[in-house]
């Protein structure tokens, strides 16, 4: 495994685009001159744990080809480390490429992008959150949005955005505010009633929502959405601007930066890139520099 460039793969990201991404992204590095090797696991854990012993053994780097799932996998195997990751988006968000100014569904020029830095020896310094042993790279999701996610989880069906989309619905529903504590590095603590609060390392969530359109992942900072009380039909007109950011304009609408922050609410449960964290209270900090990411912007 010594001075390998490990594929860590999962063949049904974006309905097989990370098995289809896979052979063009070994070509291109190939045919760079440097050796290849495949990660696949069996499953998540699986996959975890060859990830970290292909490190421990010396990759040279490690590049992720599939969606932010399995990037999340890479940060795990990853952070605190001197191997560079590398990133091949083949998933149905990648959320995490576009923070970065990757290519999306494009295997050989993100393959390229990834030799063109080994070849120049450079690799981008990536802030990552993290929470308890737990990192993430784009946005942790506490409120609406995360009731979201858990009721999407519990549907069988439709699949894909058509799913979520089912969710928003019966979410908007059963709409009420939350009374969240929210204390911001080591200020005092705040109380408020939100719909939702997002905590972005990274500047979008489920695909391009643009959630905190600010956010760097080179300032060791968070940009804090926290999206205030609001009805049905309000929430309904802020929610089409997510795509572009516009939301962060609207009067229910506070922008807050910090490098830690506390969040508390009752009967609420966290997620981090698209992934479930547990219930609050929780205290989420940034890292800087805790990952390096090749062929990103920077």
């Amino acid at each position: 495994m010594n001075d390998a460039i490990c594929l860590l793969v999962n063949p049904t990201a974006g309905r097989g685009r990370g098995g289809r991404y896979a052979a063009p992204t070994a070509r291109v590095l190939r045919d760079a001159g440097h050796p290849v090797r495949a990660v696949v696991g069996l499953d998540a854990s699986d996959a975890l744990r060859r990830a970290r012993e292909a490190v421990a053994g010396g990759a040279r780097a490690l590049v992720a080809v599939g969606g932010d799932g399995l990037v999340s996998l890479a940060l795990h195997a990853l952070a605190g480390t001197s191997t560079p990751l590398g990133i091949v988006a083949a998933g149905t968000g990648d959320d995490f490429a576009r923070a970065l100014g990757l290519p999306l569904r494009a295997p050989a020029a993100a393959a390229e992008r990834t030799a063109a830095a080994l070849a120049a020896g450079t690799a981008t310094p990536v802030d990552l959150g993290r929470v308890g042993d737990r990192w993430f790279g784009t946005v942790l999701a506490a409120g609406f949005d995360s009731r979201v996610n858990d009721r999407a989880n519990r549907m069988n069906r439709p699949r894909g955005r058509l799913r979520y989309d089912l969710a928003i619905l019966a979410e908007l529903a059963t709409l009420r505010p939350v009374p969240f504590r929210l204390r911001l590095d080591e200020g005092p603590w705040q109380e408020l009633d939100a719909t939702l609060v997002a905590v972005g390392n990274g500047t979008s969530y489920g695909g391009g929502l643009r959630i905190a359109p600010g956010a760097r992942t080179d300032d060791g900072r968070f940009d804090i959405t926290v999206v205030g009380a609001c009805s049905r039909r309000t929430l309904l007109r802020v929610l089409p601007s997510v795509r572009h950011g516009g939301h962060v304009d609207h009067p229910l609408v506070t922008v807050v930066r910090a490098a830690r922050v506390t969040l508390a609410a009752a009967v609420t449960t966290a997620y981090a890139d698209g992934d479930p964290l547990g219930g609050l209270p929780l205290t989420a900090r940034t890292v800087p520099g805790a990952v390096r990411v090749l062929g990103a912007d920077g």
